[in-house]
């Protein structure tokens, strides 16, 4: 597998920096080619076409439809985090469920 990027948002980038921080740790931890960064969600336009998957805080859920506006033509999974894992900003769970939702 080729390196993945990553992006996480969040309403202001603050929750979603701390799990992309607790991410990475476990992404070094097993050796993973996976590049983990965080922004705020009104910054999705802007890196639409530099990522392979995006990570959105659970409680964005309502902006998922302008988010499928903005990836229309780009190869890019939507995730939608679980507040059980987004809660505990738990890397380990959350890189789980990446992994999971790319097969």
């Amino acid at each position: 597998m080729s390196k993945l990027n990553v992006l996480l948002v969040c309403g202001s980038g603050a929750s979603s920096g701390f799990m992309a921080a607790n991410m990475r740790k476990v992404i070094k931890e097993r050796g993973l080619d996976i590049a983990v960064t965080a922004r705020s969600e009104s910054e999705i336009e802007n890196y639409i076409d530099e990522i392979d998957a995006l990570m959105v805080g659970p409680h964005l859920a309502y902006i998922l439809d302008d988010i499928d506006e903005y990836t229309q033509g780009a190869d890019v999974k939507v995730i939608l985090m679980k507040a059980e894992y987004y809660s505990k900003l738990d890397g380990a769970a959350a890189l789980d469920d990446l992994l999971s939702n790319i097969g």
